[in-house]
């Protein structure tokens, strides 16, 4: 049986983690697919996923820096891909046109309800970063039932927008990131920004953490250590980096093409064991 065609597109994306999550999934349900990196940048992005398409491709992750453009090349999107304005899985109709789909807020969600064991109901939570990923978050983190969202931005208008597209204002507010230490704390942080990436520090001040409050870099490895360092260093709270966010939302993608959704402890034990939480190994 031939293997079927499935790929994530990035610029850049050889540092990837998808072929090897997808190849396990694969493996551990006895499906045959061949699945790929593919390097695109913003100019190229259109064309290569053209390629893609006439050579057979049947789905698609799609992550930075084309999770908002790519929506153009959908002619199907799902509810919350629609409302988080992003998407990061593409799956082929049969009339050879694409449906896109968000499954980085059930990703997040499932991470922490179900891995973590943490109940998001009525939590006070502080978004930190308004692009593509800090969208879907938003969304999945209100649909789950958190209570109050506050979303900073270091480019204010981007957090002012993505409040407006909420539409929420009794539960969504923006503040300026220069007034952080006089928000009051928080059960819920999210980092959803990219400073990492760039090994770049948030100063963030310790009073935004409540006793016992859930600190989650939406990174994970080194580029999250900042951030989970800052949480850990404060010692009233619990620091998570997003490994297992990535692992969940591969699994919601996997389940989408296949109809048949993978287990996904012993991948995030094998991952984990060679990314420690602990950004100092």
């Amino acid at each position: 049986m031939s293997a079927s065609n499935f790929a994530v597109f990035g610029h850049p994306v050889a540092h990837s983690l998808s072929p090897r999550i997808h190849a396990a999934f694969a493996r551990q349900l006895g499906i045959a697919m061949q699945y790929t990196a593919i390097d695109a940048t913003p100019e190229a992005f259109v064309a290569r996923l053209d390629e893609f398409n006439a050579a057979g491709g049947k789905g698609a992750n799609i992550t930075l820096p084309h999770k908002h453009s790519v929506l153009a090349q959908c002619a199907e999107i799902s509810d919350f891909a629609r409302r988080a304005g992003a998407v990061n899985t593409l799956t082929r109709r049969l009339d050879n046109h694409w449906r896109g789909d968000n499954t980085d807020g059930a990703g997040l969600v499932r991470d922490i309800s179900k891995r973590l064991g943490m109940d998001l109901r009525e939590r006070r939570g502080l978004l930190l970063g308004a692009g593509g990923a800090g969208h879907a978050v938003a969304f999945a983190l209100l649909d789950a039932g958190v209570a109050q969202l506050t979303i900073v931005n270091r480019t204010p208008a981007r957090a002012i927008a993505l409040a407006d597209a909420i539409g929420e204002p009794d539960r969504v507010h923006t503040r300026d990131w220069n007034d952080l230490g006089r928000f009051g704390n928080f059960d819920l942080i999210v980092n959803a920004t990219a400073a990492g990436h760039s090994r770049e520090s948030l100063h963030l001040p310790f009073s935004l953490i409540a006793p016992r409050a859930l600190c989650y870099d939406l990174s994970y490895g080194l580029a999250a250590s900042a951030f989970v360092n800052w949480a850990r260093a404060a010692r009233i709270g619990y620091a998570q980096d997003g490994l297992g966010m990535l692992i969940e939302q591969a699994a919601e993608s996997f389940a989408i093409w296949h109809g048949k959704r993978p287990n996904t402890d012993s991948v995030y034990a094998e991952l984990r064991a060679e990314l420690p939480l602990d950004a100092s190994d």
